[in-house]
């Protein structure tokens, strides 16, 4: 349990991260920091958390990688 805690505050992390220092790309994540899951008992297990992390982690890399490439010919 204390893992699946520390993955859900790392995707925490990271999205206040890509919403405070890259609203742009915030918006395509469609992401709410108040979502309330629309089913009764969501399936939130360790591994779908970590792998929602690291899509993430992948996103935002990317996304930095292309911004600096691109305000660098600016």
């Amino acid at each position: 349990m204390i893992a699946l805690q520390n993955t859900i505050n790392k995707i925490s992390e990271i999205t206040s991260k890509i919403q405070k220092e890259y609203p742009e790309l915030y918006i395509f994540l469609k992401e709410n920091p108040i979502t309330i899951p629309n089913i009764v008992h969501p399936d939130m297990n360790k591994k779908i958390m970590e792998e929602y992390l690291e899509n993430l982690q992948q996103i935002l890399s990317k996304y930095i990688k292309t911004y600096k490439k691109a305000s660098w010919h600016l």
